[in-house]
């Protein structure tokens, strides 16, 4: 069994076993985020961060120094959507990350819209 340790010395990593602190440690069993982030909602860092987050918490920011989806967050941290999402709740609770959410603001899309999205799948 090997272990790989993070930058300051802690060991969070088993090779053949995966992480050694279970999913939902990351959220200290909360799966409700205070913020609704959808999977496609862009989180950034704010730069606004203070030293002593959590590993995950860390991680979490560091993917977000440049504008990024939940998603994707996801994806790379290696954790479920709902256990992300809480991360990222908690560090825009902190001030540290900012959200834009991509879901359609303004309206139902137009005539015009629709009928170029409608063109475009008739082209296929």
């Amino acid at each position: 069994m090997s272990t790989t340790a993070t930058d300051d010395g802690r060991w969070l990593l088993d090779a053949e076993a995966g992480p050694l602190v279970r999913p939902y440690g990351a959220s200290k069993g909360r799966t409700d985020a205070t913020y609704d982030l959808s999977l496609l909602s862009v989180v950034v860092a704010t730069g606004q961060a203070t030293d002593g987050w959590e590993p995950d918490q860390a991680h979490a920011l560091e993917l977000c120094r440049f504008p990024i989806e939940v998603a994707k967050v996801a994806s790379l941290m290696q954790l479920p959507a709902v256990v992300t999402k809480v991360v990222l709740s908690d560090l825009i609770d902190a001030g540290a990350v900012t959200t834009r959410d991509t879901r359609l603001t303004t309206g139902p899309p137009t005539d015009t819209v629709l009928k170029e999205v409608l063109d475009g799948l008739y082209a296929l």
